[in-house]
């Protein structure tokens, strides 16, 4: 896929940028050029590639040990809203500012 100096100048409309033909020809040559890289990545084939759930799983050859999810805070939330100006029910009371 690749753009024309029409399609910049549209969208530029769309995002409402004032862009003049110096500025709209250097844009279209950077996404032409951001389509020619996502192009480039579609055509890798990576069907024998397994989904990572992180990078890191790539370049280590062991799993990475994850710490137990445990409590290690106490429950303050009564102390912190003891000094609110406002509160009920666990929440903070605000005024409001939209109508």
């Amino acid at each position: 896929m690749s753009l024309t100096l029409s399609d910049v100048k549209r969208i530029a409309n769309l995002a409402q940028l004032d862009l003049d033909e110096a500025h709209a020809e250097t844009a279209l040559g950077e996404l032409n050029g951001i389509f020619a890289l996502a192009e480039r990545m579609q055509a890798v084939d990576t069907s024998g590639v397994a989904p990572l759930s992180q990078p890191l799983a790539a370049i280590m050859s062991l799993p990475l040990r994850l710490r137990e999810d445990v409590v290690t805070e106490e429950n303050r939330r009564d102390d912190y809203q003891a000094v609110a100006p406002k509160n009920q029910d666990g929440l903070y009371l605000v005024p409001k500012v939209i109508e």
